[in-house]
């Protein structure tokens, strides 16, 4: 993979998690945690779709690595939404 794949890489990965965040329901993410975000959603996203046997959609190919661009964004809010029920979770339990 060339440099310039990977900054393509990073890019679409940020994103998906941006807005895989948005959808979420938390939208005050930084590039960085945007990027780790997208690929958090995209491995948790493709073990969901081929968990429940779900047609791949929308997949990129960089370098000749698949990025599944949708499962990334519905993997990364999958993951802000359940990382927020957590967090709201664990307040109500302090007070």
């Amino acid at each position: 993979m060339t440099l310039a794949e990977l900054l393509i890489l990073l890019l679409i990965a940020g994103v998906c998690g941006a807005l895989g965040a948005g959808l979420g329901g938390y939208s005050h993410t930084g590039c960085l945690s945007s990027i780790l975000l997208g690929f958090i959603g995209a491995v948790l996203g493709r073990w969901l779709a081929v968990s429940l046997r779900l047609p791949t959609v929308l997949v990129v190919r960089i370098g000749g690595y698949p990025f599944p661009v949708f499962w990334a964004v519905v993997g990364a809010a999958l993951f802000v939404f359940v990382l927020g029920l957590l967090r709201l979770g664990s307040r109500g339990r302090r007070e």
